[in-house]
């Protein structure tokens, strides 16, 4: 069995993959920046879980929870990134001090913690890095500009990261999450703009704060799934480099995401939303990733032989996944896309 280092894991989806990976028989460094919250949800863990104060922020406190967990448990085979932070507002509305906090967490706490554990994955010649990212961190959209652009860096770090590991027998995976019911629109995670502009009130930016609040707790993924695909799909041992979870996902990766620009585009310029139709993927994000036709191959050589695959995550097939395509015959990884409804 594996050990696994999970950071934010005392609720949402770090704690659901900590759930999952102890169930799965994983032993679990679960770091939190209340370890007593990590006590409380999992109270049955036995000697398999390790709870470990971890403020993603603080170099020392990263290096001192990783000691803890190698110790306690001889390796770290596993590395989840999952702590996060988000900003709800129009990018001129978001100061300095707001942005500089949300990158600290998204996109400086990555590096530190992949820092700190990647020279015990390099000893070891094996394990792999799970980037915990979003659907924003392929498409943007009003209000989320900010929190999105951490994404859009986390997408680039891995997918370098990705094809400098491999030669060293270490993966990296993005989980590339829809919209979930969990706590992220709460107030504990998703942080506003404390200086609101009036014009934006009545535009996409201020209609999207409205949204948020309205939509919390009520979005149509269910975490509770999220955790077992994330932990089927690594356990699987050919982990794609971009797993996709939740609904409608697949639509983005056929032309949608660039469709929803053109509409976006339109509304904003007071013209109907219906044009002309377009062939799929063609000037699209999508198409020009390489995800507009089956197996499309894109110019990037870190895109390459795609591949979607919509898979359940009910009790009958939570583990079917055919990840075949993730890497290439010399064992470069592939940016397969696996589109899973949970």
């Amino acid at each position: 069995m594996a050990v696994w280092f999970v950071t934010g894991a005392s609720r949402g989806l770090g704690a659901e993959i900590t759930r999952a990976a102890l169930a799965s028989g994983h032993s679990v460094v679960a770091a939190a920046r209340d370890p007593r919250s990590v006590h409380a949800a999992f109270p049955d863990a036995g000697g398999r879980l390790l709870s470990v104060a971890l403020d993603v922020t603080d170099a020392a406190q990263v290096q001192a929870a990783f000691e803890a967990g190698v110790e306690a448990f001889g390796r770290i085979d596993v590395l989840v990134n999952n702590a996060g932070r988000g900003l709800l507002g129009a990018v001129e509305e978001a100061s300095d001090a707001e942005v500089r906090a949300v990158y600290d967490t998204n996109v400086f706490g990555v590096l530190t913690v992949t820092r700190a554990v990647l020279p015990v994955l390099r000893a070891q010649r094996s394990g792999h890095i799970v980037n915990l990212s979003s659907v924003g961190g392929f498409v943007s959209s009003a209000g989320w500009g900010i929190y999105t652009s951490t994404k859009f860096a986390v997408e680039g770090l891995s997918e370098a990261m990705a094809l400098e590991l491999a030669p060293l027998g270490i993966g990296v995976t993005l989980v590339e999450p829809g919209y979930f019911r969990t706590d992220f629109l709460d107030s504990s995670s998703l942080h506003r703009v404390t200086t609101a502009i009036e014009d934006y009130t009545d535009g996409p930016a201020g209609t999207m704060r409205m949204t948020a609040e309205q939509v919390n707790h009520g979005q149509p993924g269910d975490p509770v799934k999220a955790g077992p695909a994330i932990v089927s799909a690594i356990d699987s041992g050919r982990a794609p480099l971009r797993l996709q979870l939740g609904f409608g996902l697949c639509r983005l990766g056929r032309g949608e995401v660039g469709r929803g620009a053109v509409r976006a585009r339109r509304l904003a310029r007071g013209r109907r939303l219906h044009g002309p139709r377009r062939r799929r993927g063609a000037g699209t994000l999508a198409g020009r990733a390489g995800w507009g036709e089956r197996g499309a191959r894109s110019p990037h050589p870190a895109v390459h032989a795609t591949r979607h695959s919509r898979v359940g995550t009910g009790s009958s097939d939570a583990a079917r996944l055919d990840m075949s395509s993730s890497f290439s015959a010399d064992g470069e990884p592939r940016s397969a896309l696996y589109t899973m409804t949970v």
